[in-house]
């Protein structure tokens, strides 16, 4: 059989296959009791010169292939997974060290991403010279619009495959009474055959035939179900996609699923199982707000004609959201009662980001792999605008700095560079796994709300309504976006110059690096000017590489000194008012020593009295001036001096300034920002001074303050003898470095007597934080002897959680990690062995996923603090292999790769034996890893941070 060619880069056509789908056909036929999928698909393909068709096929049992009705030849090479264990050791002869054991696993990751590139399944689409001819005389125009002027030479084949599902283990999944699939990637191929790929896209249509009292949830349109005369009668659900998406995309959903039509767009419908139907009605209350909110913003209707949100239960579910076209799967443990207010901001953020990934993602998709961080921009910056519409502006606010918090501290290699070509494509999707998956896609945020600042919001918005307007243009068949066209729309409708492009995306997207600022300041009274002294730096490093794969790098580095496009503003509070001062070069010299001239003067101004009604709690006007008095000094009109106060730009900022004027910029500022960098800093004093605790302990019991603020104000005062929350007052700490008698008996008060009564709502995250302040004391001679009263409260909450289970067990979770930190600390009076004992029952399979989760999370503390990280890792093996739910690997992988990032412990010099990582690489190239895309990468970074290569690793 031959070879399907490898087409030319300016070829349109995939990569991987040299075909084009035009249309596909899905029928399956569902039997859940006998875990049987059996059916056929059919594909309308432009078979390309060679005559060979290649598409991708894992887990899968081809009965039959034929063409334009015609049985015909195919090929099938499924991937082999199983090694033979007496192999193992002559395959990895050479594996004797962590470093030989990282290479290995670079050398098998990559090798296992080229191969799932490559099409498995070679059919013969060759036809007779004289059948071929006739058929290019009779073949019609094609309605579906692809590539008009050529389709009158393209050999358009129908391509039938009868198929069924050999082993249901990965891209559809079976548990008791539901089935369904996730959106791992390249993984569509493992429940129906086609190109997985995502430069591939077309339109479906899709037949599921399950039981009568079963509901089949797809993509697309459902146009009408079909009872059938069968004895039992059996239901046949038919879905049709009219706009073209990627294999990856197509989602199902079969269980016994309660249906709940939105009250306020008859196109969305939520299903859940009969148990949570309660939940999910309280839940998904709000959801229409979202919907209208994204669909008034971009002026457009929403793209597909209808959407679907489906709960599964968490144990079955990949992860927390999976992603399909107009419907999503989600875990049912983001569902909440009427009682419980602690998750509804969590969940509402992540119902609202899944909808704006429907918009920006999955209907307009990246045009190449460097264009993908744009479109999780799009899809980020939408969720944003949501949750400073029907959230606050202080909660969105919020969010957004700390996460530019976290870009800025991350943001110090290539592994970052949004748009970098060959990296995008060396990693083959891997990039937006783990960590810095989460960073890249905050700073494609970030750096979309600073072409906002720069345009304003209307011509951004303009920008995005244009670019969706063009998509549902119905003269269009192709629905991408690429960075070059963004950048074009910036230039013409957001108004930016193009000098200014021309630096802005090359630096921000292009390469890695955000801009460190240090500055500080005087007053010159004569003058009566600010003398600003400021020195830029960047995150990134000079020998900062672009591909985590690549294990010798030789990439260009970006020098990091060359600045940034635009000037900085400087905010400066004065006597008289507040003034902005754009001046600071974002470019230029390192060293900058600016001059500002004040408004404000000494001589004519005694004292202010302040206004009535002053807020301290960063109300949503963030543009009023505070009412100020002359407290700051007698020597300077100047209150307190902010830079970049708008977030204008990814920056890390280190100003400085006299804890006076920070103390004023706490008390006086609205905005939550300024609050929280006046808590931060002030936090960090080598010492408290009392107008230091003053000031915070006045804003933690201010009311009207933004709540998430004053939490940080009260763990600012955990460093002081001040009374605080629980967990704050759990890290009070005495000059022997021990909590004090008094605030071990606090804690143990409230747990104690705590009373709910007379709450309408629950108080299981309360409990639970009151819980894990236990693990943070720290017990002196005096203290230890009401370890007991504690360890007896603790019993009691765990046996009240086995009677009536707290939500999503976060009780019992509490408990376990507090016993293990208790251990860790107190191994002189506890034996591990009887904690071990304790934690070990909760390990059952038949307990709720996440506490059996975080018990054997405490188990692998305990084996690695007592006897190592060869110890933990071997646990850890055994542990993997034993849990069913992927999210449950996942979740013990990342948590042992953070072990072996520890350096504390018996395993700082902890020699891993070969056997270890040779399970470990075993592990890595098995059924399991291919099962989980998101294990086989952990395991991946496991291999290189034991080698101590962090700089090739994705957290």
């Amino acid at each position: 059989m031959a070879k399907p060619r490898k087409p030319k880069n300016e070829d349109p056509k995939p990569e991987n296959s040299g075909a084009l789908v035009h249309h596909q056909k899905l029928c399956l036929s569902i039997d859940l009791h006998k875990r049987l999928v059996y059916g056929y698909t059919e594909l309308e393909i432009a078979v390309p010169e060679i005559g060979i068709v290649g598409l991708h096929a894992e887990n899968l049992g081809i009965e039959s292939v034929s063409v334009d009705g015609e049985p015909t030849e195919f090929e099938y090479y499924p991937q082999q997974h199983q090694q033979q264990a007496e192999d193992d050791d002559r395959r990895w002869s050479s594996v004797d060290s962590p470093a030989s054991a990282a290479d290995a696993a670079g050398s098998v990751y990559l090798s296992a991403l080229e191969k799932e590139l490559v099409p498995n399944l070679l059919i013969n689409c060759c036809k007779p010279a004289k059948a071929e001819s006739e058929q290019l005389e009779q073949q019609p125009v094609s309605e579906n619009g692809f590539h008009s002027s050529a389709e009158p030479k393209q050999n358009v084949r129908v391509v039938r495959i009868n198929y069924w599902i050999e082993k249901a283990e990965t891209g559809i999944h079976f548990k008791d009474n539901v089935l369904h699939t996730d959106n791992q990637i390249r993984r569509a191929r493992c429940w129906f055959p086609c190109i997985d790929d995502s430069s591939q896209r077309c339109c479906y249509d899709l037949e599921f035939t399950v039981a009568h009292n079963l509901v089949a949830v797809s993509t697309g349109s459902l146009l009408y179900q079909v009872l059938s005369k069968d004895n039992p009668p059996r239901k046949t659900y038919v879905y049709k996609l009219d706009v073209p998406v990627a294999a990856r995309w197509i989602s199902l959903a079969v269980a016994p699923f309660e249906i709940l039509p939105d009250h306020q767009f008859s196109l969305i419908s939520h299903m859940c199982l009969l148990p949570n139907l309660s939940k999910m009605r309280n839940t998904v209350e709000y959801f229409h707000s979202a919907f209208s909110c994204y669909k008034d913003y971009l002026s457009a209707d929403f793209p597909f004609n209808s959407y679907k949100q489906v709960f599964i239960e968490p144990e079955m579910a990949v992860s927390s959201m999976s992603l399909g076209a107009s419907m999503n799967i989600f875990s049912s443990q983001v569902l909440f009662d009427e009682k419980l207010i602690d998750q509804t901001i969590d969940t509402r953020i992540k119902l609202a980001y899944a909808l704006a990934r429907q918009w920006f993602g999955v209907y307009i998709t990246p045009e190449g792999p460097d264009d993908e961080w744009l479109l999780d921009g799009l899809s980020g910056f939408l969720t944003d605008f949501f949750i400073k519409k029907h959230l606050g502006n202080n909660e969105a606010r919020y969010r957004r700095y700390k996460a530019n918090c976290a870009v800025c501290k991350v943001d110090s290699s290539g592994a970052t560079a949004l748009s970098c070509s060959s990296s995008c494509k060396d990693l083959y999707g891997t990039h937006y796994m783990g960590l810095y998956g989460k960073i890249r896609s905050w700073k494609a945020v970030a750096i979309l709300q600073m072409l906002e600042k720069q345009m304003g919001p209307e011509s951004f918005r303009r920008i995005l309504q244009t670019v969706v307007s063009r998509a549902q243009d119905k003269t269009r068949s192709v629905k991408t976006l690429s960075t070059k066209e963004f950048r074009h729309f910036a230039n013409k409708v957001g108004n930016l110059e193009r000098p200014f492009l021309k630096d802005f995306f090359p630096r921000w997207v292009g390469s890695c690096g955000c801009p460190i600022l240090r500055m500080g300041f005087s007053y010159n009274k004569r003058k009566n000017i600010v003398e600003l002294a400021v020195l830029r730096g960047c995150t990134a490093s000079q020998t900062s590489s672009t591909s985590a794969l690549d294990i010798n790098p030789n990439t260009e580095n970006r020098d990091g000194d060359s600045g940034w496009p635009g000037m900085m503003s400087i905010r400066v509070y004065e006597l008289d008012g507040m003034y902005d001062h754009p001046i600071l070069p974002m470019a230029g010299e390192a060293w900058q020593l600016l001059e500002i001239q004040c408004h404000s003067k000494l001589a004519a101004r005694r004292f202010q009295k302040p206004k009535k009604g002053l807020k301290l709690d960063g109300s949503d006007d963030n543009g009023d001036v505070p009412s100020m008095d002359v407290r700051s000094s007698t020597e300077s009109p100047l209150l307190w001096i902010r830079a970049d106060p708008d977030m204008e730009y990814l920056a890390e900022i280190h100003f400085n300034q006299p804890v006076q004027m920070w103390i004023n910029q706490l008390e006086k500022d609205k905005d939550v920002i300024a609050q929280a960098q006046a808590i931060s800093t002030l936090e960090a004093l080598p010492q408290l001074s009392f107008s230091v605790v003053n000031a915070l302990n006045n804003f933690l019991t201010d009311s009207k303050a933004f709540w998430r603020v004053r939490i940080e104000a009260a763990f600012a005062l955990a460093s002081s003898a001040s009374e605080a929350i629980p967990h704050a007052v759990a890290m009070v700490r005495a000059a022997d470095k021990k909590s004090p008698r008094e605030a071990i008996e606090f804690v143990l008060q409230l747990l104690k007597y705590n009373d709910n009564n007379g709450n309408p709502y629950s108080d299981v995250f309360w409990l639970a934080a009151l819980v894990q302040s236990v693990g943070e004391l720290e017990f002196g001679k005096q203290s230890i002897l009401l370890l007991s009263s504690l360890l007896k409260r603790i019993d009691r909450l765990l046996q009240c959680d086995s009677l009536m289970p707290s939500y999503n067990g976060i009780l019992t979770i509490s408990c376990i990690r507090t016993l293990a930190q208790i251990a860790l600390k107190l191994s002189g009076f506890i034996p591990l062995d009887r904690v071990y004992e304790l934690v070990k029952p909760f390990r059952d399979l038949k307990a709720m996923w996440q506490v059996r989760i975080e018990a054997s999370r405490a188990l692998l503390d305990l084996e690695f603090h007592l006897k190592g990280i060869d110890a933990a890792l071997l646990l850890f093996i055994k542990y993997v292999q034993e849990e069913p739910s992927l999210r449950g690997q996942l979740k013990l992988a990342t948590h042992v790769m953070r072990l072996c990032q520890m350096k504390e412990g018996p395993s700082s010099n902890d020699e891993i034996s070969s056997q270890n990582l040779i399970s470990l690489l075993c592990l890595m190239e098995g059924r399991m890893a291919f099962n989980n895309v998101f294990l086989r990468h952990y395991l991946f970074c496991i291999l290189q941070v034991i080698a101590k290569r962090y700089e090739f690793v994705y957290f």
